[in-house]
């Protein structure tokens, strides 16, 4: 798993605002610290050669007298193995809690002690090599950590150093330990199709909590990212742990309150169906596991993990940071199939006139595509709609100072495609039995190298003889029947490894040859995001569902675990598709210029009034954008009966502007609203306020006032009526003195 920019290597504190962390090791009491940001992270080797948990929290003072208990069975009912809280358990030694490795050997022994052989320390990097008591497994645990946020990157290394096979059953990238509490709250995001992103909230008590995709890759019914917090932990304040796999594949989480009291959180591959041979010589690496930590509350921990996406996952192109994402217009709600030169052309223009960024030809343009029955895998333009190409499309969208972008889904095949006709044993599939179709398309095997190489070159020609700059990478349905007959039986189920390190790749390899062509990742919506996906993508589309009240609800919740620079919204049309709902304009821009701003509309029905309108807001987006995507996000409200108002901030990095969301669904008896208080502005500083509609202020907000005044005493608005909103400009005019 490539890591962007993340910076190692022992930093000495110079004065209080420079970040810096350190990895370090007490040979007198055998325990491994790491530090970055505010974060401590502690580990040590017990008396029995065991790696044990010892601290995760607010950062510690260097002297501080780290220490834990040597810890034996509670009863002949629990052995020292269900009471040590372990770093990396193996399956062995009494072990009733979720193992993070569990081996069968060629023997069918499937007993697995791990004990400490080594370490190494690297700059903020520590690895600590682990090996069965007698058996030539060895495990290598990575920790680092970064300096800025704290967040601690987890992974192990699984070898096998004998002579024989040995089959792997299930394998964590890391576990973790919280300490002896009763009051902890687990937050996680489920959901289906036009319906992601949905919190839940749950007490960890006795017994066990487990998140999982068997779907092949993320899935939208859990996404693999987790929060947990304290009884008494609020949006503000109070201690919250966070976290999430890099991986793009079938995954599971647990959270086990084990019999000490203590919470157990392990993370990595699915079990389910899951058989990996390691062959000798050979081995696994398994998915990166990033966790963090802040004591400001749940708010204080997503926006911990907005800013270590934007710094060490997000693709970075030529800059120090992530390019900020254009204003996007796609065609798919205007001629969803029905794509053609002209009317491509005639779409351009509008979208130019808005002052669009860049325009995405969805769906359509290729093989026999007049529906989604056929065509997939064909991967060449239909000469019927485009007779002379893409290049004239192109050449037209580039001329009105725009990008061009073109819509893919390169893993899927339809059975009536000239692809599948050369070669249906490329899907995946048991031989001998049917074949389950998701929206009349089947899965190819990725975990083929010839498949794998065939993906990479269609794609790669299409980039080569055009001139596009973008693509949407689609990914429309899950797995079933994840069969390889061509591979040996034994190495048949590694199907789940070896399809997601190759679409990896492809990915990758994609990128290295053309480096400047950006990629949305997008499954059916929401499907396929995580931090393994977005560490090649540069932008991630939530959901199908665009109905603009209903994404106050799943970009809130995306945005618990994934920063807002990635999250693509769009404007579209009214009644929308999904609820038959009417808003306006105004509301549906300010519902979708919390992330990356994108139209999909039919301009061809807008009117002039509807172009000027849109024109403002395009305007007003991009003098925020920077903002929004790279600013610290503040959820200052969320829906409630108290108040029906969902309330976002978007503060600058710098804090010299800020940016105000209010919207609500519907209003009742003259309510009166409670005044909005912002948040981490600089208080000493003036700041200048205006409208994003370009209307007076309302007479209750004063047209300049401090950082502290906005704080303290807040933006007096009240809104009034169905589907209303407002959005607020905050520039700073003076800066405030350091105190």
């Amino acid at each position: 798993m490539r890591i962007n920019r993340w910076v190692t290597g022992l930093v000495a504190v110079m004065w209080p605002s420079i970040a810096w962390a350190q990895a370090s090791f007490d040979a007198t009491r055998q325990m491994f610290r790491l530090d970055g940001g505010e974060v401590t992270y502690a580990f040590k080797v017990n008396a029995e050669g065991i790696l044990q948990s010892v601290y995760w929290g607010r950062r510690l003072p260097d002297r501080a007298p780290l220490a834990a208990p040597e810890l034996s069975g509670l009863s002949g009912f629990d052995v020292a193995a269900n009471v040590v809280p372990q770093e990396y358990a193996g399956q062995g030694g009494g072990l009733y809690a979720e193992p993070a490795l569990k081996i069968t050997w060629p023997d069918g022994n499937r007993d697995l002690v791990l004990h400490y052989r080594s370490h190494q320390i690297d700059g903020d990097t520590i690895r600590v090599t682990l090996s069965d008591l007698d058996r030539p497994v060895f495990v290598t645990l990575t920790y680092t950590i970064d300096r800025g946020t704290g967040v601690l990157a987890r992974s192990a290394r699984i070898e096998n150093r004998g002579a024989d096979d040995v089959r792997i059953d299930q394998a964590a990238g890391a576990g973790l330990t919280l300490p002896v509490a009763y009051d902890y709250q687990l937050h996680y995001s489920t959901g289906r199709w036009a319906a992601e992103w949905t919190l839940q909230h749950r007490p960890l008590v006795a017994g066990s909590t487990v998140l999982e995709s068997r779907r092949g890759s993320t899935g939208s019914q859990n996404n693999p990212w987790f929060m947990v917090s304290r009884d008494a932990t609020t949006e503000d304040h109070g201690p919250a742990w966070i976290g999430a796999l890099a991986w793009s594949g079938s995954w599971r989480m647990t959270f086990d309150q084990d019999v000490t009291g203590r919470i157990r959180i392990t993370g990595g591959y699915n079990p389910f169906d899951f058989a990996y041979r390691l062959r000798p010589g050979a081995q696994l690496d398994t998915p990166v596991m990033y966790v963090g930590y802040s004591d400001e509350g749940k708010g204080g921990a997503s926006r911990l993990f907005h800013r270590f996406q934007r710094d060490h996952i997000l693709p970075h192109g030529d800059g120090d940071r992530p390019a900020l994402r254009k204003v996007l217009y796609n065609s798919w709600e205007a001629t969803y199939f029905d794509v053609n030169e002209a009317g491509q052309m005639a779409l351009a223009e509008r979208a130019a006139a808005l002052g669009v960024e860049r325009f995405v030809m969805d769906d359509g343009w290729f093989g026999a595509r007049n529906n989604d029955k056929a065509g997939l895998g064909d991967w060449t333009v239909n000469p019927a709609k485009f007779p002379r190409g893409l290049g004239p499309l192109i050449q037209k969208v580039r001329s009105l100072g725009m990008d061009f972008g073109l819509w893919v889904e390169p893993e899927m095949i339809n059975p009536d495609s000239d692809l599948f006709r050369a070669h249906p044993d490329w899907a995946m599939q048991f031989k001998g039995r049917p074949r389950t179709e998701g929206r009349n398309q089947l899965v190819l095997n990725l975990a083929r190298t010839d498949v794998r190489d065939h993906v990479l070159k269609v794609l790669d020609d299409l980039l080569t003889q055009n001139d596009i700059a973008f693509l949407k990478w689609d990914y429309n349905r899950n797995w079933s029947e994840p069969g390889w007959p061509d591979a040996d039986v034994a190495e048949q189920q590694t199907i789940y490894v070896a399809y997601v390190r190759n679409l990896y790749w492809i990915i990758d390899e994609l990128r290295r040859r053309h480096p400047r062509v950006e990629i949305e990742s997008c499954s059916g919506g929401g499907g396929r995001v995580d931090l393994g996906i977005m560490a090649r993508t540069d932008q991630m589309w939530p959901s199908d569902n665009t109905d603009p009240y209903d994404r106050l609800l799943i970009q809130d919740g995306y945005t618990q675990a994934y920063a807002p620079a990635t999250m693509m919204a769009w404007v579209t049309d009214s009644p929308n598709w999904v609820n038959q709902r009417q808003t306006t304009l105004p509301f549906r821009f300010l519902s979708a210029m919390q992330g990356g701003l994108g139209i999909g509309t039919n301009l061809n029905k807008w009117t002039p009034a509807e172009v000027e309108t849109a024109r403002y807001y395009v305007a007003a987006y991009k003098r925020i954008r920077e903002t929004v995507q790279r600013g610290s996000l503040y959820r200052l409200n969320r829906e409630s009966r108290a108040d029906p108002r969902w309330t976002n901030l978007y503060v600058a990095a710098d804090r010299s502007q800020a940016a105000l969301f209010t919207l609500v669904g519907s209003t009742h008896k003259l309510d009166v609203m409670p005044t909005i208080n912002l948040a981490g502005l600089d208080a000493e500083a003036t700041y200048r306020i205006e409208t994003m509609e370009g209307t007076p202020l309302p007479a209750t907000i004063p047209a300049s006032a401090t950082g502290a005044y906005w704080m303290n005493h807040g933006v007096d608005v009240t809104l009034r009526g169905d589907f209303q909103g407002m959005g607020f400009i905050l520039s700073r005019t003076s800066r405030g003195e350091r105190r």
